[in-house]
C-alpha cells in the first residue's frame, strides 16, 4: 500500500467514535478547508530521484537504507518495498503518524530515530567539545553536514546566511553560512501533510540538535513554496512554534485534515501552554 493508504487507514477513523455525516468529523473538516494551503504547483515538482547530494547517488542510497532500517526498528515494522525505495520510507512515516494519536509519541520516536544514526557517545561529546566552546563553527559544520548527508531526504538545498541568537539571547544576529535552505522539501511534498512535517521532522529535529547536540536550531517550513529554512544557532521562538503547530492543512492532504484531528482526539487545538510544554 502507498503512504496515502496508510494515512487513510481505519485507525484515523477511530478518532471519531459515534460521528456521522452531520457529526464532528464533517464539521471539523469543513472548518479546516476554509484555511487550507495549496502549496507549490504539482506540475513544477522536481525530479527528486535525480537530485543527489554532493557525495553522489551511491552514498545517498546507503543513507536511505540506513535511515529506513533505523526507522523500521523503532516503529517495529517495515514496508514491503525495496530497502532503497523512498516511498517505503514515506509509508513508515505515514504509518507512525496514523498509529499514535498523541503527537508527542510521534515526536519522541522520531527523535530516537535520529539518535540511532550516531554512536551513542557522539552527540554529547559534540556538545561539550564543539557546540559550547565553538558555537559559530559548530553551526556552519552542521549546516554543511546536513547538506552533505540529507539532500537525498529533503531535495536540493544550499548553504546560506540566517538569523541566529544575539548577545544575551535578547537580540537576533546574523550568522554567516550557518543556515541551510531546502528549496522544495521532498519529505513534505511526498507526505502532503503538515502534521507529518511538524511531528516527524521539524520538532524532533530541533529537539535532537538542542537536547542531544547542544546546538539550537530553528526550522521554518514555508508550506506555500515547499521551502524550509534551517537556522543553526537560532533558538525556536515560542510564538513561531505555536503558529507552526497550528498551520492549516495542505489542500492535497491525503486524509483531508483527518490526521490533524486524530492527533488532537477531536478536541480543539491545544492552547499555548500545552503546545509549548
Amino acid at each position: 500500500p502507498s503512504s496515502t493508504a496508510f494515512l487513510s487507514s481505519k485507525s484515523i477513523d477511530s478518532a471519531f467514535p459515534g460521528t456521522n455525516e452531520e457529526g464532528g468529523k464533517k464539521k471539523y473538516i469543513k472548518e479546516r478547508k476554509k484555511a487550507w494551503i495549496d502549496g507549490p504547483p504539482p506540475e513544477s515538482k522536481p525530479d527528486y530521484d535525480n537530485i543527489h547530494g554532493p557525495l553522489g547517488p551511491a552514498l545517498d542510497k546507503i543513507f536511505l537504507i540506513i535511515f529506513r532500517s533505523r526507522m523500521a526498528e523503532k516503529i517495529g515494522m517495515d514496508s514491503n518495498r525495496p530497502r532503497d525505495d523512498y516511498e517505503g520510507l514515506m509509508e513508515l512515516a505515514a504509518l507512525m503518524n496514523s498509529f499514535y494519536s498523541d503527537r508527542r509519541e510521534v515526536q519522541i520516536i522520531s527523535q530516537d530515530i535520529l539518535r540511532s544514526l550516531f554512536p551513542s557517545w557522539l552527540p554529547r561529546q559534540f556538545g561539550l567539545l564543539f557546540a559550547k566552546p565553538f558555537p559559530e563553527f559548530s553551526c556552519r559544520l552542521n549546516a554543511w553536514a546536513t547538506k552533505m548527508a540529507g539532500t537525498w531526504l529533503m531535495g536540493e538545498c544550499e548553504i546560506n546566511d540566517c538569523d541566529v541568537d544575539g548577545d544575551g539571547g535578547t537580540t537576533t544576529g546574523r550568522g554567516r553560512n550557518q543556515g541551510l535552505l531546502v528549496k522544495r522539501c521532498r519529505f513534505l511534498e511526498e507526505s502532503g501533510c503538515a502534521s507529518v512535517c511538524i511531528n516527524s521532522c521539524k520538532i524532533p529535529t530541533q529537539k535532537f540538535f538542542e537536547e542531544d547536540m547542544g546546538l539550537p536550531l530553528t526550522m521554518t517550513p514555508d508550506y506555500e513554496t515547499g521551502e524550509c529554512q534551517f537556522s543553526f544557532g537560532l533558538t525556536p521562538d515560542a510564538q513561531g512554534e505555536f503558529d507552526a503547530k497550528n498551520i492549516p492543512c495542505l489542500s492535497k492532504c491525503p486524509t483531508a485534515g483527518e490526521l490533524r484531528m486524530w492527533h488532537t482526539q477531536c478536541s480543539q487545538m491545544e492552547n499555548d501552554e500545552k503546545y509549548l510544554e
